[in-house]
């Protein structure tokens, strides 16, 4: 044990600098797994905790006032019920900030669905105009406790006593109104009514069907929306999932490429050390010990980096900046931490030690006697290529380093494909930054032509709303549409129903599939929509919209940010026909290139004056991903750590490769500079190779990803958008200058060695 310990010792100071990197390489990949867990937990737990507190509804149904709602209480399936409670639709101003909301009349906490207060306090008898405002709103209307609302209708104010945490749909600006818990005195007195019922289900797998029995109940005309569980919970995982999946994912990746270094490495090292190897074994080192030397060795810088990185996460990772930092706070909290944090860099270390063990156990079937080395040189005879090529005069150091390269095939491939694994992730991490650089800099591209929504007061008419829009310079087109809520076949869930531009100035969609709708019937739809009904282009889809059927054509798919893509689209002239009283309730607005949306959004609202206009910027959903850029910048460095481990051991194997022919070259008159050269060359003809598999490989990789992730999030496929080729050629360049610098002193130091230390190191 003593000699395996000293000669491990020996081993370790003669390469500190492969440890050190080894060591490193873990850390990154196992605490880019622990993030990731974290993550898919903050994604999913801190909705479930507020739903089984709050004895969540599993459905929420709003319909008319004269709807008997009381009979759904009766339906199979349903445990109980929450309300129903009087609703109306209103507008509120908060310190600038305008958001549509939903005043629900109510006295008590509900022992069902019941809002989480985080701050404040319930609504007081004591107080008439006091609400509860739910948190996603507040935190959109910078509104705390004690704050004055502006309401809209020119009723008095509303002061806020408390904000709370609700397990339903959550506020979107232009997409979903904010829910504002009131007295219901404060209800009657703000727009149109309605109410609101929530159905708590003993068996939450029954929802399509309980949605479907609720609605024949109480009629498809009397149901304006129904919200469910699953489309909370989906809304409430949103960009955390999206980080969640690609932090594993680049984890996973990083761990085979870590795993294949580590072996590469092994491999190479065992190559260079056959001599030492048969000395141990010469003084009675058994086959076993000699792989046990090589596999807890490199077991060791596992463990090592396994522990730091756990340690590191657990004691830092909940001071990291914004939501990776929420997410660890939150994850070290729940019952699975524990475990997650023991099983994540148990099994990295595993897979670290599978990978290394074939590497170490050919240490032990070498001889312990040295097999005398062949005279041939180490590459072989020259192919005919290399011939031909030293015929044509060119510099013999390229030659010979390109022969040198690619004549050891099955080790040639071996060195490329681990060195192309890391490369291949760096291009796929370059792909996702791109697409998301194109949601802001192309978002007419990503199915965001319309940069603001305009929503304007009932006093104004259509011809007066439009001349006030385009009185701005700013404002390239306005398209008239309104949006409404649609009860999709079998009537077990809603979908938005959108009539945007007439046929004479249709809105431009960005279209993944098929055509734009110019027909009577015809109509686009989104990724979610074609998956929710299960139909394709070119079906026909029937809804229903306050009782009245609709049937549409669908021609094309469009790329749908919104809604998670349930949303199928057409022209106002379309809706009109089938509702004639139907009127504009919305407006979308493109503007000319280089307005600034948010400085073009607070004119338009000032020049309508006293509140007539509701403007605010279209939300893009890479709003959301802003720490996904942090992230790809630590997943390209742990990647290009891997690869520089990688490379070094490539070279320091193509180094101790080249001594044996060091005699034969200098015999036949190349100068130390030109031995050089022929080392250099072999690196960065190999390195070059795996840049060009990398990019070959990993670029439709990255589209077929990118893809399915906007395919499964609803938005569609089609969004993934390369880097560019300057981006693609800087990143071959550097790549391939790097491993050409990295070569250069220990190519230099092995051509300059004496004939005494080369003929002892091939004897």
């Amino acid at each position: 044990m003593r000699a395996t310990l000293r000669w491990a010792h020996s081993d370790l100071r003669t390469h500190r600098g492969e440890a050190l990197f080894l060591v490193l390489a873990t850390v990154g990949i196992v605490t880019s797994l622990l993030l990731a867990a974290a993550l898919f937990g903050y994604a999913t737990n801190p909705w479930q905790r507020v739903f089984t507190q709050s004895r969540g509804a599993h459905v929420w149904i709003h319909t008319e006032p004269s709807a008997k709602v009381s009979d759904l209480a009766r339906l199979d399936g349903v445990e109980a019920v929450a309300g129903p409670y009087p609703t109306a639709s209103a507008t509120v101003t908060s310190r600038g900030s305008r958001a549509s909301v939903e005043l629900r009349g109510t006295t008590e906490q509900p022992a069902i669905g019941r809002p989480l207060l985080t701050s404040g306090r319930w609504l007081d008898p004591a107080t008439p105009d006091g609400v509860v405002l739910e948190k996603s709103l507040a935190r959109a209307l910078l509104a705390e406790p004690g704050d004055a609302l502006t309401l809209s209708g020119g009723a008095g104010p509303l002061t806020v006593l408390g904000i709370a945490d609700s397990a339903e749909p959550q506020y979107r600006r232009g997409e979903r109104s904010g829910v504002v818990w009131a007295l219901p005195s404060a209800v009657p007195h703000a727009g149109s009514e309605g109410q609101v019922i929530g159905l708590r289900l003993t068996d939450p797998e029954d929802t399509d069907y309980a949605v479907q029995r609720a609605v024949t109940v109480l009629g498809a005309g009397a149901v304006g929306e129904v919200s469910t569980w699953r489309q909370a919970q989906s809304e409430a995982q949103g960009d955390d999932r999206l980080l969640g999946q690609i932090l594993g994912l680049f984890g996973l990746g990083a761990l085979v490429a870590a795993g294949l270094a580590v072996h590469g490495a092994i491999g190479t090292r065992i190559r260079g050390h056959l001599r030492d190897i048969s000395v141990l074994k010469a003084i009675g080192f058994t086959p076993g010990q000699v792989v046990r030397v090589f596999l807890l060795q490199h077991l060791a810088y596992a463990l090592l980096g396994a522990v730091a990185a756990a340690t590191l996460t657990q004691a830092l990772g909940s001071r990291m900046p914004g939501r990776l930092g929420d997410a660890v706070a939150m994850w070290q909290g729940l019952p699975g931490h524990a475990v997650t944090l023991v099983a994540v860099p148990v099994g990295v270390v595993l897979f670290i030690a599978a990978t290394t063990g074939l590497a170490a156990w050919r240490a032990g079937r070498v001889p312990p006697v040295p097999v005398p080395r062949t005279a041939a040189p180490a590459a072989g005879r020259l192919s005919g290529p290399a011939r031909r090529a030293l015929g044509l005069r060119l510099p013999p150091a390229l030659v010979l380093g390109w022969h040198k390269a690619f004549t050891r095939r099955a080790r040639s491939l071996a060195t490329i494909a681990r060195l192309a694994l890391p490369l291949l992730l760096i291009v796929v991490a370059m792909s996702a930054w791109t697409t998301i650089d194109r949601f802001h800099s192309r978002p007419e591209q990503m199915g965001l032509a319309a940069a603001l929504t305009v929503r304007a007061d009932d006093a104004l008419s259509d011809p007066a709303t439009r001349t006030l829009l385009a009185r701005s310079p700013e404002v390239a087109a306005v398209y008239p549409g309104v949006e409404v809520a649609a009860l999709v076949p079998g009537q077990t869930a809603t979908i938005a129903l959108r009539g945007l531009g007439t046929r004479e100035d249709p809105y431009p969609y960005t279209l993944a599939e098929g055509r734009l709708a110019h027909g009577f019937d015809e109509a686009v739809a989104g990724q979610g929509l074609l998956d929710l009904l299960d139909v394709r282009v070119g079906d026909w889809v029937r809804m229903t919209v306050s009782g009245r059927p609709q049937i549409l054509h669908i021609v094309g798919r469009s790329i749908e940010p919104e809604n998670a893509g349930r949303v199928i689209s057409t022209s106002l002239d379309t809706l009109q026909e089938n509702d004639p009283t139907l009127r504009p309730m919305l407006y979308q607005i493109r503007l000319r290139a280089g307005a600034e949306p948010h400085q073009v959004a607070t004119d338009l609202a000032a020049s309508a004056g006293r509140g007539q206009l509701d403007v605010h910027v279209v939300a893009n959903p890479a709003d959301g991903l802003p720490p996904l850029r942090a992230v790809v910048v630590g997943l390209l460095g742990v990647l290009a750590l891997i690869g520089l481990v990688d490379l070094l051991t490539a070279i320091g194997g193509s180094v101790r490769e080249g001594e044996r022919d060091l005699l034969a070259l200098k015999a036949i008159g190349l100068s130390p500079r030109q031995i050089t050269a022929i080392t250099v060359t072999a690196t960065g003809c190999t390195a070059l190779a795996a840049v060009v598999v990398a990019t070959a490989v990993g670029l439709p990789l990255a589209h077929w990803l990118i893809d399915a992730q906007g395919r499964s999030s609803g938005i569609g496929a089609g969004i993934a958008h390369g880097p560019s080729l300057i981006m693609l050629s800087a990143f071959g360049a550097a790549a391939v200058l790097g491993a050409l610098a990295l070569a250069v002193l220990p190519a230099a130091r092995a051509s300059r060695r004496r004939f005494a230390d080369t003929l002892s190191g091939v004897a």
